[in-house]
């Protein structure tokens, strides 16, 4: 018997997420995702009359594919999937698997060339400005081990954080959103971090389930000459198969001007020399989901945790309005402010607007944990 779990998720994916209708042709794309469950949104998806297209892959082929991958052939891939996505008014992507490093012995230059020829002329150019997507991963066992915890414990945990009430998150997130698109200057202060910058006329995008399961998070970027400061980032991120901690940054007039990463000092310096745009900043994001509270080596969900933001060097997204920055790199990387954490302040324009991870406004309390969960 199918999980009923599952039927709701499938149901917010295509009721909240995507909002389909006889009107969407949709692309489910499912990597390690079991099939019965891939069926269910498959089923849900043809209930609201969207036409629907799937797309079943391994990460054991990925792997074998990206390994041998050449521009020539990436090249081909990209043109396949451009024609595929031109067609698609819908895309719901959802990724399972059954090891995190899985990549990790693919070579970082052909990460960066697919990242090149693939990614940013499908995902970036067409997906992401001209369809409604939205992409979740699938629960497994070592996504429970890199939470610490049973993997029981994890799939409760797991439904809980994707199916909640979104449609409260957007309400409450509607006053941030107004702040963040009339802010000019924003100071982010922690320990080992005192940074400053400027969001001014760039705006910004509210994430309230539309786009990733889990949400939870306000994104816009900065000025792209404005940051200037010092940041060092307290949670560990998993990129391209790598483990780093203890990341920190030395930025004058937007560029990463000193990166240091402990034993993986080089590595991290060989992924900010991808290109010109990898050492400018892409994203600067609030996170708020009041079930997410500690990270588990996850962007999307680490990305969301309760009283954290991101600060993400490479690529900037084109909603809202963008920096101008390309690249083949997006690292979004967490910095978490509360107390158990060391604390942190966010302040816009002189004005503190969250202190050690709660929001301090009025107008914004209800994004609080105590009132969002």
């Amino acid at each position: 018997m199918l999980d009923p779990r599952v039927t709701r998720l499938a149901e917010l994916l295509c009721d909240h997420s995507t909002r389909l209708s006889p009107e969407d042709t949709v692309l489910i794309h499912a990597f390690d995702t079991p099939a019965e469950c891939v069926a269910e949104v498959v089923r849900v998806a043809h209930e609201r009359g969207a036409r629907v297209v799937t797309r079943l892959e391994s990460e054991v082929i990925r792997r074998r594919l990206t390994l041998g991958m050449t521009e020539p052939n990436a090249a081909l891939i990209a043109d396949i999937e451009s024609f595929e996505m031109d067609r698609m008014t819908a895309y719901i992507s959802i990724r399972g698997g059954y090891n995190v490093s899985t990549m990790t012995d693919v070579p970082h230059e052909t990460m960066a060339m697919w990242q090149r020829v693939y990614s940013n002329p499908v995902v970036f150019d067409r997906r992401v400005p001209n369809t409604k997507w939205v992409a979740l991963r699938w629960p497994s066992a070592n996504m429970a081990q890199m939470a610490s915890m049973s993997t029981e414990a994890f799939e409760d945990f797991y439904f809980r954080v994707c199916t909640m009430d979104y449609a409260k998150m957007e309400k409450a997130c509607g006053p941030l959103e107004d702040l963040m698109n009339r802010t000019d200057r924003v100071r982010l202060v922690g320990p080992g971090t005192d940074l400053s910058f400027s969001i001014k006329d760039i705006g910004c995008k509210p994430c309230v389930g539309l786009r990733n399961i889990p949400d939870g998070e306000c994104f816009s970027c900065p000025v792209k000459d404005s940051v200037n400061g010092t940041i060092q980032y307290n949670t560990v991120s998993l990129y391209q198969g790598t483990e780093f901690s203890n990341i920190r940054y030395v930025l004058k007039n937007g560029k990463i001007v000193d990166a240091s990463a402990g034993a993986n000092t080089d590595k991290v310096n060989e992924i900010l020399d991808t290109d010109e745009g990898a050492r400018y900043i892409g994203e600067f994001a609030i996170g708020f989901n009041p079930y997410i509270l500690h990270p588990m080596k996850d962007t999307l969900f680490d990305e969301k945790i309760a009283g954290s933001f991101h600060f993400t060097p490479g690529n900037a997204y084109p909603p809202p309005g963008g920096n101008g920055n390309r690249s083949a790199v997006h690292w979004d990387t967490v910095m978490i402010q509360r107390p158990d954490y060391g604390g942190g302040e966010i302040w816009f324009d002189d004005r503190l607007i969250r202190k050690d991870g709660q929001f301090v406004l009025p107008e914004l309390m209800d994004l609080n944990p105590d009132r969002l969960g």
